[in-house]
């Protein structure tokens, strides 16, 4: 009798979190502990490297792509704000993010793996929830969030505000996650957190890899 074949997709660990909260260093915690973290944001910038998305995204945004390159900047500034020009970009994007995403979790799912991590910035906002098997969010007071960003991107305290109103609120998003990961202490205390947090999900770990954040 033959095996059955593999599951289509391991099962999905959602990752989110409001802006400057930690999430990245949470997904290298992640990765250090074996886990194969899927970021939506770096399959969206190598989405937006292929010249026929530049091409689309120059027809509906002219001036954005310059020199063969998307301007980033200049692009947010264009959407920002703008409900109907943030749909029109997400048309160009979001479909080709997803079947990248898809992809990388059917080659983790011929490797064996159980479980999968879904790096998502706006994981409740896209309505995403409802494909995680269990969702993490991570989260600071807010003074402190906004601190971390005008210290490490250049953005006004007033920008980062401005960015912190258009998302989920982080309330409603701790109401709605599966673990909550208090990143207001220090590294220990948020590694204990996403230990906790694992072995609740039954989750295994690869205790040959390095704990250290910088792995990944």
């Amino acid at each position: 009798m033959s095996a059955p074949p593999p599951p289509a997709h391991p099962r999905r660990l959602g990752l989110t979190g409001s802006i400057g909260a930690g999430k990245s260093t949470v997904a290298r915690l992640l990765r250090a502990r074996g886990l194969t973290v899927l970021d939506a944001d770096e399959q969206a910038r190598e989405v937006t490297r292929d010249p026929a998305v530049l091409a689309e995204i120059e027809a509906t945004f002219p001036g954005v792509v310059r020199g063969g390159e998307l301007d980033r900047a200049a692009l947010a500034a264009r959407v920002f704000g703008e409900s109907a020009r943030l749909a029109a970009l997400n048309a160009i994007i979001h479909p080709r993010v997803r079947a990248r995403m898809l992809a990388l979790e059917q080659a983790a799912a011929a490797r064996g793996e159980e479980w999968v991590v879904q790096d998502v910035p706006l994981l409740f906002e896209g309505g995403l929830e409802a494909q995680m098997d269990a969702v993490l969010v991570v989260d600071a007071p807010l003074d402190l969030r906004v601190a971390r960003v005008t210290r490490r991107s250049g953005l006004t305290a007033q920008e980062v505000l401005a960015r912190d109103a258009r998302q989920m609120s982080g309330e409603e998003k701790r109401k709605r996650a599966t673990f909550v990961l208090d990143n207001s202490g220090d590294l220990a205390s948020l590694e204990a957190q996403v230990d906790a947090a694992l072995a609740a999900l039954g989750i295994p770990t690869d205790d040959q890899q390095d704990k250290s954040p910088s792995r990944g």
